[in-house]
């Protein structure tokens, strides 16, 4: 795997989308990350939280798995870090996060971002126009083109 020419390809997309990019050195460990979206969906604020987590992942380069880290973005869009905090530590929505990569596991998922519609599964950070044919077709139920 050519690892350059891929962040090279994903900073390229993420320009053309406008979507804040940095170079990043190290990779984190995202599972607790994944275990305060699921609360943060139940507060309301799921989507917010989930942008946050791209934006300190992503152009900022932050350990995503870092308490110190999850409950500043957490306080960031609005949740309360204690209770952030205790979200994370409690493991109750660890079982959601398993059910989630159990899905992903079954329907062949290895990768993120992934997309799935209609049976067909589009991988890798893409362009719009790759994403609407791929909604498109499964709509139609005809082949990616």
């Amino acid at each position: 795997m050519d690892i350059p020419a891929m962040l090279a390809r994903l900073a390229g997309v993420a320009r053309d989308e406008g979507l804040a990019w940095g170079m990043r050195t190290m990779t984190f460990n995202s599972r607790r990350a994944q275990e305060l979206g699921k609360w943060a969906e139940e507060q309301g604020k799921g989507e917010a939280f989930h942008n946050a987590m791209f934006h300190a992942y992503f152009a900022e380069g932050q350990n995503i798995y870092d308490l110190a880290v999850l409950t500043r973005e957490a306080a960031k869009v609005g949740l309360e870090p204690y209770q952030a905090m205790e979200a994370v530590e409690s493991g109750r929505y660890a079982p959601a996060v398993d059910a989630d990569w159990a899905y992903s596991r079954k329907v062949g998922i290895s990768a993120v971002p992934s997309f799935l519609a209609g049976g067909r599964l589009l991988v890798g950070a893409q362009p719009y126009p790759q994403l609407k044919n791929l909604v498109d077709t499964a709509r139609s139920g005809g082949r990616l083109l």
